[in-house]
């Protein structure tokens, strides 16, 4: 079997109940590339995650100035390691590393049974570029129930932008025609920068009648 990343062949052992139950071995990543992704230390903004921060960060202290309420966790790091995973899954289209990240995913997600999780949806041109949302990928892999009803409009990509252009909240998503708004929401994004896309969407979900709505992504 071949690491996701490296593509080097991986000597696994095959596990007696896998034989037994015929349990099909799915592609992983080997130690060694898996073991270049940081996760985050524990001494991060309280409320967005942002590394080496204790209490709560400048742009969380912004954020609520202007009427928002961030609430959010993360992962990993956005090191050199997750920059490559994302060059190759994201801009590059290679659907299966959405594999690389499933359990963790699934295991975080776990805690958060009371939720509806729903995906930081990707534009219509960014669609047919890639033919997939990074995010749903995750999420199918990991067999987490979602609600997709989010839609965001054609327009600059996030990571073309420079961060004083990402912190401008702009009216960029729109919510699906007839959909019932769920109370406790968790939203799913891929990587957390400014903060921006989250809480322009929470903001919207707040006003369409959500009670509560947190977010998470893989990566910040």
């Amino acid at each position: 079997m071949k690491c996701l990343l490296c593509e080097k062949e991986q000597i696994n052992r095959i596990k007696l109940t896998n034989i037994i139950i015929f349990k099909k071995e799915y592609p992983s990543v080997c130690k060694k590339c898996f073991s270049q992704f940081t996760k985050l230390s524990e001494r991060h903004c309280l409320t967005c995650f942002k590394e080496g921060i204790s209490g709560t960060c400048e742009d969380c202290h912004r954020w609520k100035e202007e009427g928002s309420n961030p609430s959010h966790q993360s992962l990993y790091r956005y090191n050199e390691a997750m920059k490559y995973f994302f060059s190759r899954y994201k801009f590059e289209g290679d659907y299966l590393l959405r594999k690389v990240f499933s359990k963790k995913i699934k295991q975080f997600l776990n805690q958060y049974n009371s939720y509806t999780i729903v995906p930081v949806p990707t534009s219509k041109e960014r669609f047919s570029q890639r033919q997939f949302n990074q995010v749903i990928g995750f999420l199918d892999d990991a067999r987490v129930i979602y609600q997709d009803i989010l839609i965001k409009k054609d327009g600059v990509a996030q990571s073309k932008k420079s961060k004083n252009e990402r912190l401008k909240v702009v009216k960029s998503f729109e919510i699906k025609i007839n959909t019932k708004i769920p109370q406790k929401i968790l939203l799913v994004d891929d990587v957390y920068t400014t903060g921006s896309t989250i809480l322009s969407i929470q903001k919207l979900l707040y006003q369409k009648g959500a009670k509560e709505v947190i977010s998470f992504s893989l990566a910040r």
